[in-house]
């Protein structure tokens, strides 16, 4: 008996195409958008927030927080123009967070439970899932804008457009930072602890509320801490962008701390050394 052997000319397959990987990035991203669309109370209470502390505190605060000219200023400004980047950066931080409450979910029950254990790279999968989460709170901190425009927080024209870098980077490092909290957490229950700790000191710890010369008045200590806070960072890249100026230092702060914060979030979700361990089936 003869054997003959048959050999396949088709070459074995080593990757993904360049379409490919687009493809999954416009389909999380649009997953992301029909979310945000169909959960209008998630838009609502992003908005509540900042809108409350720009209409409610700033006013009480007005007489009492003086602000001096300090740079990107050049004259004296009125606090509710102060404390606007800080509330840009509000809204990335608590949307970074709820972004990460949903991967929590997702991880469990949802589409990233099918994602993280399809062939494509997971850095990848979470590096499109970040994307997606600061797509939304941009449109949201526009959003934003838009109504502080009527309160007479009126940037130079420019600012809309200048400060859409700084935003992406500093929606990137805050996303990053939720999600590598949420490669710790199993339960849905433990989330809303854990971003307590998390939001309130790094938000009331900066200069979102008050400029970090008057926190040193007060406390040398604190506003040391201040400074080496990355979100006091991502409002001052945000705020020197509005007038269309860069603060290298926040920069590289914001820059350095976005690429620790992803490439822990990559290590703590794969299974074979991070903190998502795989189940006794093998699924992560």
């Amino acid at each position: 008996m003869t054997v003959t052997t048959v050999h396949s000319s088709a070459p074995a397959r080593s990757g993904f195409s360049a379409g490919e990987y687009v493809t999954c990035l416009i389909g999380i991203v649009w997953r992301e958008g029909l979310r945000f669309l169909h959960q209008r109370e998630r838009f609502v209470s992003a908005l509540v927030r900042p809108l409350v502390w720009l209409f409610i505190f700033a006013a009480g605060f007005r007489q009492v927080l003086g602000i001096s000219i300090i740079p990107p200023y050049e004259t004296y400004i009125l606090y509710e123009v102060y404390i606007a980047p800080g509330l840009m950066a509000m809204i990335q931080l608590f949307n970074g967070m709820q972004s990460s409450l949903s991967m929590v979910y997702d991880r469990e029950m949802g589409n990233m439970r099918t994602l993280l254990v399809s062939p494509l790279p997971r850095g990848y999968l979470l590096f499109c899932k970040l994307l997606a989460g600061t797509a939304v709170s941009v449109l949201q901190v526009y959003a934003f804008l838009v109504i502080a425009w009527f309160w007479d927080i009126t940037p130079p024209p420019m600012g809309y457009l200048t400060v859409l870098p700084a935003l992406i980077l500093s929606g990137l490092m805050l996303g990053a930072l939720g999600m590598l909290i949420s490669s710790g957490i199993k339960q849905l229950e433990n989330f809303a602890g854990v971003m307590n700790f998390v939001i309130f000191p790094m938000f009331f710890a900066s200069s979102a509320l008050y400029p970090l010369w008057r926190v040193e008045e007060g406390s040398p200590w604190l506003a040391y801490l201040c400074e080496t806070n990355p979100f006091t960072h991502a409002v001052e890249l945000v705020r020197f962008a509005l007038y269309g100026k860069l603060n290298w230092v926040s920069l590289a702060v914001v820059g350095g701390c976005t690429a620790v914060f992803m490439i822990g979030a990559i290590l703590a979700y794969d299974p074979s050394r991070g903190f998502v361990r795989r189940g006794p089936g093998g699924e992560a």
